[in-house]
């Protein structure tokens, strides 16, 4: 039997939110079309003019936090509908009280000794921690995520594709040529938080806890992950896409990422900048640009925010509904601050399919130390869980480099 989820119609407050960036992004094509105006009549533009270009683009980069926000908290799962099972009752009494009779008599599993000891969350509980990370946590969003119950996901690649062939209905089926493999190993790493409760919340019945302690680890977890999957060297914490070997895409093979370059040093090209972002685009061949995104930062969006089209049409456009996202060329725009601002040979951009080129391990089990006595009067809880991650298909993900080549 499956539950039926139903999403909650939007608020009067997003639809405010929604209303006040469209009006900021209006704003802000009327400010920048003078501004760029007063650059062709006379070389530069008012200095004040400038000024009021960067005050409207902040308050619209205010105004699509504020949305974003509201668009998370209404995909957020609602408590209605939990079960009541005997472990979850055994749980929330240890969560709250440290009693964990209850879950030896459910059979719940220990985790280590001592100061080191602890115990395995429900499954409801580490659905509703992945949920919440899944909203906060950018690359995560975007990615493909599997479950594991071993520390390290291996998975074996065909380099090449399987053999095919026609033939007729009665022929004989040729044997096919054996595929080129790779095996591919994704280690999972330990991510903990610890947050604080008070005896009075921990007392408190109409405080859900599971709730409480998945969205007070969420923000550190999705921080964490967040630079991890796009920076991390693998060591103790996930492999991210920007630490794989980078090469220029007309010579790169399986195992390096493949980029093109503005042909400018720290910069896009003088002249139509947005060329730079259609090169990018038509990087990854026609099957990955189906479902591809961008992926940059905010400051980079507000850079490629005044760029226009032949046409003089602007070439980013905010989401018309809610809980949409803002498109770039007609793609859809993934922020995450990890990824480097626009300078010298930087990577600030990424292109392509994420869910066929990223792979997110998590293994099955979130760990919860119950910790009353280190920092007195406040509990802690000593959350753990294991993440892993890397580049699972070459192919599927490009990246602009600002350099000369």
């Amino acid at each position: 039997m499956t539950k039926e989820t139903k999403m909650a119609a939007p608020s009067a407050e997003t639809r405010a939110a929604l209303s006040e960036v469209l009006c900021a992004f209006e704003a802000f094509k009327d400010a920048n079309d003078r501004r760029l105006d007063e650059i062709e009549a006379k070389s530069a533009a008012d200095p004040l003019l400038d000024d009021k270009v960067a005050r409207i683009d902040a308050a619209l980069n205010k105004a699509q936090d504020r949305l974003d926000r509201l668009a998370l908290d209404q995909s957020r799962p609602g408590l209605e509908g939990k079960a009541a099972s005997e472990t979850k009752a055994a749980w929330d009494g240890y969560m709250r009280t440290g009693e964990t009779a209850s879950l030896i008599e459910g059979k719940a599993l220990s985790v280590g000794t001592g100061s080191d000891g602890g115990y395995v969350a429900p499954a409801e509980t580490e659905a509703l921690i992945d949920r919440l990370l899944t909203t906060a946590s950018p690359i995560r969003a975007i990615a493909s995520v599997k479950q594991t119950t071993a520390n390290t996901f291996k998975k074996p690649v065909s380099l090449d594709g399987a053999a095919t062939g026609w033939v007729s209905e009665t022929a004989a089926r040729p044997e096919t040529d054996s595929p080129t493999l790779d095996l591919l190993d994704f280690p999972t790493a330990e991510l903990y938080a610890m947050p604080a409760a008070t005896t009075a919340l921990l007392d408190d019945a109409l405080v859900d806890i599971d709730q409480w302690l998945a969205e007070e680890v969420q923000d550190v977890f999705a921080a964490q992950e967040s630079d991890a999957f796009i920076n991390g060297n693998g060591t103790n914490k996930p492999r991210g896409f920007l630490n794989y070997t980078k090469t220029a895409d007309v010579s790169a093979v399986w195992g390096e990422i493949g980029y093109v370059a503005t042909g400018v040093d720290g910069d896009f090209a003088a002249s139509d900048p947005a060329d730079d972002l259609i090169d990018l685009i038509y990087a990854p061949k026609p099957g990955y640009r189906t479902e591809g995104r961008f992926v940059m930062n905010r400051r980079t969006v507000s850079a490629v925010r005044k760029f226009k089209d032949s046409n003089g049409d602007y070439i980013w456009q905010p989401s018309l509904t809610e809980g949409g996202q803002a498109t770039l060329l007609g793609y859809p725009v993934t922020e995450a601050e990890d990824m480097p601002d626009i300078g010298s040979d930087a990577y600030a951009i990424a292109f392509g399919d994420f869910r066929r080129g990223y792979l997110v391990v998590d293994r099955q089990g979130v760990q919860v130390l119950r910790d009353p006595y280190s920092v007195k009067p406040y509990v802690l809880f000593y959350t753990t869980k294991r993440v892993g991650g890397g580049v699972q298909d070459f192919n599927a993900i490009k990246l602009l480099k600002f350099g000369v080549s």
